[in-house]
């Protein structure tokens, strides 16, 4: 187990880069007397249902406060976050994800919630060149193990720079091809 986040080591890679010198963890770690190597900046998934709030809100409003987390393991993801980190805006209800936002303020308490509810302030980059569906991250073997597919219900979820690439990529690949299958010649 992580001496820092608590979380199971079964994914290494992710726990250093979150603890890296520079990363979302630091402060954390170094608190706990725990050391790890520098790495890369992390990388997120924010899930919404577009219904309450969409991307299309996001890009409207250009900035806004990613309030109502009650699962104590997605508000510890968003106490992680780093300003200038980039998230996947994921919408839960059609299951795929749409665009890319950053981090513009860390965690802070939720104004809508009590308790030990945090949120973090988010700014609309762009949109991805397709949405790309859940189905599609499943078959990547980036994927295998992510947090993503493992806690379905999780609503902040950290992203390996591996993960990060396979969404860009494939999101690319769908806007260029119009999908991820081979149309039938016959």
């Amino acid at each position: 187990m992580c001496a820092a986040c608590w979380l199971p080591r079964a994914a290494p890679a992710r726990c250093v880069a979150a603890h890296a010198p520079e990363g979302p963890l630091a402060a954390v770690a170094s608190a706990r007397g725990a050391s790890y190597p520098p790495a890369a900046m992390a990388y997120w998934l924010l899930k919404t249902e577009p219904s309450e709030y969409g991307w299309d809100d996001l890009v409207k409003d250009g900035v806004t406060a990613w309030t109502g987390v009650a699962n104590p393991q997605a508000r510890r993801n968003l106490r992680a976050m780093a300003k200038g980190e980039r998230a996947v805006v994921y919408h839960s209800g059609e299951k795929r994800a749409v665009g890319i936002a950053e981090i513009v303020k860390t965690a802070y308490p939720d104004p809508k919630a009590g308790g030990e509810a945090v949120c973090v302030d988010v700014r609309a980059v762009e949109p991805l060149p397709a949405p790309v569906p859940l189905e599609a991250l499943k078959q990547e073997a980036a994927f295998q193990g992510s947090a993503l597919v493992r806690q379905g219900r999780l609503s902040v979820v950290p992203l390996s720079p591996a993960e990060w690439r396979v969404v860009g990529e494939l999101a690319d690949v769908i806007a260029k091809t119009g999908g991820l299958r081979r149309k039938k010649r016959f």
